[in-house]
């Protein structure tokens, strides 16, 4: 099993936010490109230029092997998996060499983290898979009643799920920090 290392995912790296997407919209598996759908790029466009982007990346053999990412949408954006203007819209993505190799489950355990200190709840929309479905509920999402529809890749079944999230104050190292006792 890889060690993936972790690192935030900032808005001078939004080519890695999207050239990830293409795996979180399965664009690899219907042999399509992000161009063959510009509606997507609400989920990267100017990733990281407002202080409410909040994201991950994974690098395990100096590879980027995933990227896991949230951001608030607005309702013309006709994003998959919108709930509100308050509930960032989540994309995951692992590349296929390191697919159930435990890369997803790490990002998105940091990621809840994070965004618990800044957010409510997140949104994902998923396929109607059993094995997606459990990956998210193990999280602790729960489907939206009432938010089936049609993939706008290849019209697959999806619904949107919700997670609560625990509000969380963040804690850095240097909480607590007395510059006269630096050496005690």
């Amino acid at each position: 099993m890889p060690n993936p290392t972790l690192y935030f995912l900032r808005s001078s790296e939004q080519k890695i936010a999207t050239d990830m997407l293409r795996y979180a919209m399965r664009l690899d598996e219907t042999n399509k490109s992000l161009r063959d759908f510009p509606a997507l790029n609400v989920y990267e466009r100017f990733y990281g230029l407002s202080t409410k982007d909040l994201g991950l990346y994974s690098l395990v053999d100096n590879k980027i092997s995933g990227a896991v990412w949230i951001r608030l949408l607005k309702p013309e954006d006709a994003a998959m998996g919108y709930v509100d203007a308050n509930t960032p819209v989540l994309n995951i993505a692992v590349t296929p060499e390191f697919r159930n190799k435990g890369v997803g489950f790490a990002m998105l355990s940091q990621l809840l983290q994070e965004a618990g200190a800044v957010f409510e709840q997140i949104s994902v929309s998923i396929l109607q898979d059993s094995k997606t479905v459990k990956f998210f509920e193990k999280f602790g999402f729960v489907k939206v009643k009432d938010s089936e529809s049609k993939s706008h890749i290849d019209g697959s079944d999806i619904f949107t799920m919700l997670k609560k999230l625990e509000r969380k104050e963040v804690v850095r190292p240097t909480d607590g920090y007395d510059p006269r006792r630096w050496m005690d």
